[in-house]
């Protein structure tokens, strides 16, 4: 597939992917001060599905992109600032699931990398990160796949192995594969920051391929200033260089006219958290990998003491520019709020019963919803089957379903984050109008629910008597609802 994008990794400085610390402020601060390219990474290790089933949410106030878990947890944060600088990152053993990733999430990156470096056990357990190094031809698979099946470049990060030649041959397959550009962190999988990093290893796939490479791992050996950047470049004969914690603890490192004085680092950095929204505690902690041996100092104590976004622009002087932040998003925020409510209206119907309520799958038993209990309420009392219409809103990009039962429509007055969210708030308005039970926990056990207890009985006899068995109870409730869906659909 043809790269459509003019993201280019020669003569680069590049800020590695960091957990926690990766986040948008300061992804945003080192291209601020000069960084070219930014990596972040999600921890996709044990589950990718967590971003495979997320879904794209333009936040208006914070004008970003969000993607947003199932449990509204925010797993990626992204805005039109970095979207032809930043690379995605993430960990995968599986081809097909990281193009899936890939596609989700490529409209809004400059690239997506992956993880071949990391040597946490969390990672190598699930023979992803470094436990790739030893499986060749799953990195060819997995790479290959996201090559033909994206139009962003394709990069790849390692370690080294244990001899040169292995490395180099291995690094020569992965050139094969079509790749944009490999970074390699000049250390075996069981080295640590401490162990010295070898240049000479980096040096030898340098010369070895064509494709750029990307140098990391001088932080603790080279890069204590902006010119040892290129010091640490010429030493491994690489393309670019990558920075990981000499960024972390000053992200300034980047900017070729030398560092800023830190505290006007910190304080910059926390301008664009506050901006951002970022979760205090993600601040906190970039904030005390900035301080290092300053913890123990008067401002290092109030941080350490902090407990909100406010506490920490206190600690830093910063509490007007806390408040008038604030009081910005706020005057956004009612201006949303209008915009909405202008919407609603052009939706009012006089003939739609409408009711504010959501659906909390935490208050029903598993495999019970909404949806299945307005189901079989309209079967037993000969019904057509309930219709959905839902529509999606544009300014928010949050849903509100319709649904038609015995030619009467209901709705929930509350918006939500997704299409099936929307529906099953649409059967619960309608299931509390007609006083019918909905399933929640808190009424007990019910008809539904034995219905489907005596059909697992039945397939359990049926088996144990040798008997054809028919689908398990709760596979045919998932299919009885999934089914209905794709009818309402084609209607």
């Amino acid at each position: 597939m043809t790269v459509n994008s003019p993201l280019c990794f020669r003569g680069k400085k590049i800020l590695a992917p960091m957990v926690r610390v990766g986040t948008l402020p300061m992804r945003l601060l080192a291209l601020d001060y000069g960084a070219d390219i930014v990596y972040l990474i999600r921890l996709l290790y044990l589950h990718w599905y967590v971003i495979f089933v997320c879904f794209s949410l333009r936040v208006e106030v914070l004008e970003t992109v969000d993607f947003v878990a199932p449990n509204e947890r925010v797993v990626f944060r992204t805005c039109e600032r970095e979207r032809h600088h930043v690379v995605f990152q993430m960990g995968s053993a599986d081809a097909e699931r990281a193009l899936a990733v890939a596609k989700l999430v490529e409209s809004d990156v400059a690239g997506i990398d992956i993880n071949m470096g990391c040597p946490k056990e969390y990672s190598t357990k699930a023979s992803m990160g470094a436990a790739l190094l030893s499986d060749p031809g799953k990195i060819e698979s997995i790479l290959t796949t996201l090559v033909k099946g994206i139009c962003k470049p394709v990069t790849c990060k390692i370690r080294i192995l244990p001899s040169i030649e292995d490395t180099v041959n291995l690094v020569k397959r992965i050139e094969k594969t079509g790749i944009a550009a490999i970074a390699v962190h000049g250390r075996k999988k069981e080295e640590r920051p401490q162990h010295p990093v070898h240049c000479d290893v980096i040096k030898a796939i340098s010369e070895a391929v064509s494709i750029p490479v990307i140098a990391n791992g001088g932080s603790h050996d080279f890069i204590k200033e902006y010119t040892d950047i290129e010091t640490f470049q010429k030493a491994t004969a690489a393309s670019s260089v990558m920075i990981a914690r000499a960024a972390m603890w000053n992200p300034s490192i980047f900017r070729k006219e030398g560092f800023f004085p830190l505290k006007e680092v910190m304080q910059e950095y926390i301008k664009y958290a506050v901006r951002y929204d970022n979760h205090y505690t993600n601040t906190k902690y970039c904030l005390c990998q900035m301080l290092r041996e300053q913890l123990e100092t008067p401002q290092g104590k109030k941080l350490h003491a902090a407990q909100s976004t406010q506490e920490i622009c206190e600690a830093f002087e910063m509490a007007d520019f806390y408040e008038e932040t604030t009081a910005i998003f706020e005057a956004k925020k009612t201006s949303s709020r209008t915009e909405t409510q202008d919407e609603d209206d052009q939706m009012e119907d006089p003939d739609v019963i409408k009711m504010a309520v959501r659906f909390d799958k935490r208050e029903y038993p598993p495999q019970i919803t909404p949806k299945m209990y307005l189901l079989e309420w309209c079967r037993k009392e000969k019904h057509p089957q309930p219709v959905y219409e839902t529509v999606q809103r544009p300014l928010d990009r949050l849903f509100c379903s319709v649904v038609t039962v015995a030619e009467q429509k209901y709705r929930s007055t509350l918006w939500d984050k997704s299409k099936k969210l929307a529906e099953q708030s649409a059967a619960i308005v309608c299931l509390r109008t007609l006083g019918v039970p909905e399933g929640r926990l808190c009424e007990g056990e019910n008809q539904l629910i034995n219905k489907r207890k005596r059909e697992d009985q039945e397939h359990l006899n049926n088996r144990d008597s040798g008997e054809d068995p028919a689908e398990p109870s709760q596979k045919k409730a998932s299919f009885i609802e999934e089914n209905s869906d794709m009818k309402l659909s084609r209607m």
